[in-house]
């Protein structure tokens, strides 16, 4: 037996409140809507879960797609019906993986259900097994996918290769491939390839003997050492230079490194991801990245879509946020108003997952804790999102006047994510430069 701590509450917020369960003293809650947004979450670190539905058979069809959606073992999930209840619908539920049976207004209702929740639950249906896409909120095909990938590449020994924007969630992505592979047991070493100019880079991945140079008044070992056993974690690959490759090249190929100022190579023991959010195709046509050190880096790609590809995933992973850092912030079972829902499907999400974390973190400092983030919560920035389409529906201006306001509104607002780099903006609205060009000349844009 063990102690409920949070529970997940599928089914209708008010009932939720209604009910007295987010503003529960003891209990942390999180909300989804429905049997698809919950698949979205990680089932696995709820204690338990509560389950509307109107009748059995309802619920019985909502339990059996929980279960093929899962990609973990499932807490106990107590189902609340409307209609029905009876001993038959009890052994049917039961049948179906159901924990238990409540219904509103009997002497089983909620609040009891509550009461024993409080006290005890019986165990998972089986032990927990590990999870490797726990970390990840997937409802998107483009997401699962993404997840297909990293279990596939999680046993190989093979160099991974993790392309997507700024804050997609790149790292989270290598963390997950070592956490899960043979070589967990040893270190994850990650390194920012960017925050380093060539030389300290040189040292810090190789390492470098006592006196190679000024203020070298010891010997150091690189990080691919450091690595050994594990994993090292190379991000922003794309941004080094043309001489720091070819020793990179050099050591993938040879699996050795020679210190900074070292005579004697050292034979390391490391599997290499690395990630970068250029288009490392296109910097090696322009010969801006070693080709061969491209074919040896890219032997298993990824690549990460941004937000707006994967726009199913965007609410599901805000209330994830909300759960998450409500817990530690003290605002506990806090959900999402359909208002500020609508305005969060609407931004375009320049900052992908990061930047939607940080919006939900900030609503969380003007929210009460069980009340749900309403628009009023959300940045200027999102509050926005839908003000050239309100606009346009009241204008009484021609479809393609409409269209052309709106069009203009999202490249002022992409140019000003990207602070006017012209190229930026083209690659994040998916048309070429010369196309953004001609679209700013004729919708006057400076």
């Amino acid at each position: 037996m063990s102690r409920i701590r949070s529970l997940l509450w599928i089914g209708e917020a008010d009932g939720m409140r209604g009910e007295g369960v987010a503003d529960s003293p003891w209990i942390d809650v999180a909300w989804a809507r429905d049997v698809e947004d919950a698949s979205a979450l990680p089932l696995a670190s709820f204690d338990a879960v509560a389950l509307q539905a109107r009748d059995a058979e309802e619920a019985r069809r909502d339990l059996l797609r929980l279960e093929r959606n899962a990609h973990e073992d499932l807490p106990p999930i107590w189902v609340q019906l409307e209609v029905g209840g009876d001993d038959d619908d009890e052994r049917t539920l039961r049948a179906a993986g159901a924990a238990g049976l409540t219904h509103p207004g009997g002497r089983d209702g909620v609040p009891d259900l509550l009461a024993r929740l409080r006290r005890n639950v019986p165990p998972a249906r089986s032990a927990p097994r590990e999870r490797r896409s726990a970390d990840f909120v997937a409802q998107s095909a483009a997401m699962r996918s993404v997840l297909q990938l990293v279990e596939r590449a999680t046993p190989s020994r093979a160099t991974v290769l993790i392309s997507g924007e700024t804050g997609t969630g790149k790292e989270l992505i290598a963390r997950a491939i070592h956490r899960n592979s043979p070589r967990s047991k040893g270190r994850f070493v990650a390194v920012n390839c960017a925050a380093f100019p060539d030389t300290l880079l040189e040292s810090e991945l190789f390492g470098h003997v006592k006196g190679a140079f000024t203020g070298a008044d010891r010997a150091k070992p690189g990080l691919f050492e450091v690595a050994g056993g594990g994993t090292l974690f190379l991000d922003e690959v794309g941004e080094t230079a043309a001489g720091f490759q070819a020793k990179l090249l050099r050591a993938l190929q040879e699996r050795e490194i020679r210190p900074v100022g070292g005579e004697r190579p050292r034979a390391v023991d490391v599997r290499v991801l690395a990630a970068t959010n250029r288009e490392l195709r296109s910097e090696v046509r322009k010969g801006g990245f070693r080709e061969d050190l491209y074919y040896r880096l890219a032997v298993f790609q990824i690549r990460v879509p941004p937000l707006r590809e994967r726009a199913e995933d965007v609410v599901p992973l805000a209330l994830h946020f909300l759960r998450n850092h409500g817990e530690r912030e003290g605002v506990p079972g806090c959900t999402l108003s359909d208002g500020a829902a609508d305005l969060l499907r609407a931004y375009g999400w320049p900052g992908n997952v990061r930047e939607l974390e940080n919006e939900m973190q900030r609503a969380l400092a003007l929210v009460d804790a069980g009340k749900p983030v309403e628009p009023e919560h959300l940045s200027d920035r999102v509050a926005g999102a839908l003000e050239p389409v309100e606009e346009a529906t009241h204008s009484g201006e021609t479809l393609r006047q409409n269209l052309d306001r709106l069009e203009a509104w999202l490249i002022r607002r992409s140019l000003e994510d990207h602070g006017g780099r012209r190229a930026a903006t083209a690659r994040t609205l998916g048309i070429t430069r010369e196309g953004l060009y001609k679209k700013m000349k004729r919708l006057g844009i400076d």
